[in-house]
C-alpha cells in the first residue's frame, strides 16, 4: 500500500541567507588579500555562530580597502610615505617611461629668450606689489623655457658662403652660386630687361612673397616673384619716384610726379591724396598703419591709412628731402640733409628728436638694421660710416670708397649692401646684432646699369636691385632669417587668413603718439609728471592723503594701557623710524663724497683742516 510522502522529506532544504547572496565579481584594480604566515595563528579563536553558519574571520594587521556607498571609483591601497615615490609612475599598459619628467633645457638657450633682468634686486615696495613682480618673473621664466624647447621645431638654418682656403668670397660670381645651389634656389636669381621704362625703384611685401616695382617713365607692376605670376601691370603716364606696399600685398602706394596715389592688386586706382604733393620717398610703418612721405618742399607727412587722415605734417626746414628711411625697432624716421646731418623724427614732436652730424658734405643714403642698434650713412665725401644708435650716436667704423655709395640696405641678419654706380658690394659681420665689418666685402656683383634702388627680401637669401636696365634678383647666402612666424608674416597664407590677420592687426594698432627713441621708456613711470600731479592734489585738498598716519598704539587690558606705557610704545616706534633714516643717509654719504672728491694732483688748501 502506497503511502503519501511526508511533507519536506524529498524537498531540498532552504538555503541560508548568506548562501543566497551572490559573490561579487572581483575587479582588476582590487588585489587579493591573503593572510600572511605571521598573522595566521595555529589555533584560531572560536567564532560565534549566527544562523548556524560560522562568521568569516578577518586577518590581522592587513589594510583592506573600505567600500564606499556613494562612489564607484576603484579603491587603491595606500602605501607608506617612504614607498610612495620609490618607483616611477607606470602607464596604463604597464610600461615604464625611460625619460620621466620634462625635457631638460640648457641655461644658455633659455637665457636668450628672457626679458627680465634678475640681477637687479626688487625695490623695497609693498608686499602686494612685490608678490606681483615675483609672479611676473615666474611666468616669464616658464615662457622662456617653453620658447627654448620649441626652438627644436625650427628646422631651417641660415645659409652661408664659405670659400676654399685662401679664397676671397668677393670673387665668387652669381653664376657660380646658381650652379652650386638646388633648382628651387637657382630659380630665385633672374634679370628683367626693362630698359625702355627705367630706372626702377622696387619694394618687397612684409611676407617676402610679392614684389612691386615702378619705373621713372610710368611703368608700375606687381607680381608673385616666386611663381613669376603677374598680379597687375599699368602705365600711369607720369613719372614714378617711389613705390611701397601697405600693410598687405592688396594695396600699393605710388609716389607720382604730382600727387600720391593708392592702387589695389588689380591696378585699379582707389585714392588720390592731393595733400601729399611732390613726394620723393615713401616709408610704411606696419605696426602703426602710418605712411610717411617726404617731399621736395621739405615737409614730412604722416598718413594713417586705416582711417585716411593725416596725423602730422612736419616742416624739417632743410630744403628738399630725398633721403629717408625708418628704424624698424622704434618706428623713428631718419632724414638725410644736404648739410651732412641726419635728423630723427616722430609724429608726436614738431622738432627732431636728435640730430647727428655724419659727413662733411651732403648725405646720400641712410639705412638702419632690424635691431635698431646700427645706422649706416654715405655722403658726398665718399665716406661710408656705421653709427651706434644706443648711446651717444658715435661712429663705430668708417671706410672711404672710391665711388660714393648712393643706396644702402640692411638685411635681417645684419648684412649691409651698398650700390656704387653699377656695382653692388655686400659686407657681413659676426652675427645678427653685431655691426658689419667694412674691411673686406662679402660679395660683389656688377650690373648692366646704374643702381637706383636696393632692398633685401624678407625670409629669403635674395637682394633685389633696381637699376636703369631693369630689375635684378641676386642670391646672397645667409642674408635672411630662415624661419618665419606663421601668425605674423606667413608667405603661404590664403585670402581668408590674410583677412583675419588684417582684423587682428587693426585691433592691435599702436597709436602714433607712442613713437619715441626708447620704446622701453613707455613701461616706466613718469616720475616728473607723477610728482607734479601729487603736488597739485595736495594744494587742492589742503593735506596729503597718502601721508603715513601717526602711530596709535592699541589699548591693552589688565592695566597695560596706562599713559606711561602708551608714550613709551610711541617713542619706541619713533626711534625705529629715526634709525632707518639715519641708516639710509649713511649709505648715501660715501656716494656724495665720491662725487665731491677733489681731482688728483690738486694743490692743498689752508681750509682743508675744516673739512670733516
Amino acid at each position: 500500500m502506497e503511502t503519501a510522502p511526508k511533507p519536506g522529506r524529498d524537498i531540498p532544504p532552504k538555503k541560508n541567507k548568506l548562501q543566497n547572496k551572490k559573490k561579487r565579481p572581483q575587479r582588476y584594480w582590487e588585489e587579493e588579500i591573503t593572510p600572511t604566515t605571521a598573522t595566521a595563528s595555529a589555533e584560531p579563536p572560536p567564532n560565534k555562530k549566527r544562523n548556524g553558519e560560522p562568521r568569516p574571520q578577518k586577518p590581522k594587521n592587513t589594510h583592506t580597502p573600505k567600500k564606499s556607498r556613494i562612489s564607484k571609483k576603484p579603491q587603491f591601497l595606500k602605501k607608506p610615505r617612504g614607498q610612495r615615490n620609490a618607483e616611477p609612475p607606470r602607464s596604463v599598459s604597464g610600461a615604464q617611461d625611460p625619460f620621466p619628467g620634462p625635457a631638460p633645457v640648457s641655461v644658455e638657450v633659455a637665457q636668450k629668450f628672457r626679458r627680465i633682468d634678475k640681477s637687479k634686486k626688487l625695490p623695497h615696495s609693498k608686499s602686494k606689489t612685490r608678490s606681483r613682480l615675483e609672479v611676473a618673473e615666474a611666468e616669464e621664466e616658464e615662457i622662456s623655457v617653453k620658447a627654448a624647447r620649441s626652438e627644436l621645431l625650427l628646422a631651417e638654418e641660415p645659409g652661408f658662403l664659405e670659400g676654399e682656403e685662401g679664397e676671397d668670397t668677393a670673387k665668387i660670381r652669381q653664376a657660380d652660386i646658381v650652379e652650386a645651389v638646388d633648382i628651387a634656389s637657382a630659380a630665385k636669381h633672374f634679370d628683367l630687361n626693362l630698359r625702355q621704362f627705367g630706372p626702377y625703384r622696387l619694394n618687397y611685401s612684409q611676407t617676402g612673397r610679392h614684389l612691386a616695382f615702378g619705373g621713372r617713365r610710368g611703368h608700375v607692376a606687381a607680381l608673385d616673384w616666386v611663381t613669376k605670376k603677374l598680379m597687375c601691370e599699368i602705365n600711369v603716364m607720369e613719372a614714378v619716384r617711389d613705390i611701397r606696399f601697405l600693410h598687405s600685398e592688396a594695396l600699393l602706394a605710388v609716389a607720382q610726379n604730382r600727387w600720391l596715389h593708392i592702387y589695389d592688386n588689380q591696378g585699379i586706382e582707389l585714392h588720390c591724396i592731393r595733400r601729399c604733393d611732390r613726394v620723393t620717398r615713401l616709408e610704411f610703418l606696419p605696426f602703426h598703419f602710418l605712411l610717411a612721405t617726404s617731399s621736395e618742399t621739405g615737409f614730412l607727412t604722416y598718413l594713417d591709412v586705416s582711417v585716411g587722415k593725416i596725423v602730422a605734417a612736419l616742416n624739417a626746414r632743410a630744403g628738399r628731402l630725398d633721403v629717408m628711411t625708418q628704424n624698424p625697432y622704434n618706428a623713428v624716421i631718419h632724414l638725410g640733409h644736404s648739410n651732412g646731418t641726419v635728423s630723427l623724427w616722430s609724429p608726436a614732436m614738431k622738432e627732431p628728436l636728435a640730430k647727428i652730424l655724419c659727413h662733411r658734405g651732403g648725405v646720400r643714403a641712410v639705412a638702419v638694421d632690424s635691431t635698431g642698434t646700427c645706422m649706416a650713412t654715405s655722403g658726398l665725401d665718399h665716406q661710408l660710416k656705421i653709427f651706434d644708435l644706443r648711446g651717444k650716436f658715435q661712429p663705430l667704423s668708417a671706410r672711404t670708397l672710391p665711388q660714393g655709395a648712393g643706396h644702402l640696405a640692411f638685411s635681417q641678419r645684419g648684412l649691409l649692401a651698398a650700390g656704387m654706380g653699377d656695382v653692388v658690394n655686400i659686407w657681413a659681420g659676426q652675427g645678427k646684432a653685431s655691426p658689419p665689418s667694412l674691411e673686406k666685402p662679402y660679395l660683389t656683383h656688377r650690373l648692366s646699369g646704374h643702381v637706383h634702388g636696393l632692398q633685401f627680401c624678407p625670409f629669403e637669401d635674395v637682394l633685389g636691385v633696381g637699376h636703369s636696365g631693369g630689375i635684378t634678383s641676386m642670391l646672397v647666402p645667409g642674408a635672411a632669417e630662415p624661419n618665419f612666424d606663421g601668425l605674423e608674416s606667413n608667405p603661404y597664407r590664403s585670402r581668408k587668413q590674410r583677412q583675419e590677420w588684417e582684423v587682428k592687426a587693426l585691433l592691435e594698432k599702436v597709436p602714433a603718439e607712442l613713437i619715441c627713441l626708447d620704446p622701453r621708456a613707455l613701461a616706466e613711470v613718469d616720475v616728473v609728471s607723477l610728482e607734479q600731479a601729487k603736488k597739485e592734489r595736495i594744494e587742492r585738498l589742503g593735506y596729503d592723503p597718502e601721508s603715513k598716519a601717526p602711530f596709535q598704539p592699541k589699548p591693552k587690558l589688565k592695566g597695560r594701557s596706562s599713559t606711561a606705557s602708551l608714550v613709551k610704545r610711541k617713542r619706541k616706534v619713533m626711534d625705529e623710524e629715526h634709525r632707518d633714516k639715519v641708516r639710509q643717509s649713511l649709505e648715501q654719504q660715501p656716494q656724495k663724497q665720491e662725487k665731491a672728491a677733489k681731482p688728483v694732483g690738486a694743490r692743498p688748501s689752508a681750509l682743508d683742516r675744516f673739512v670733516r
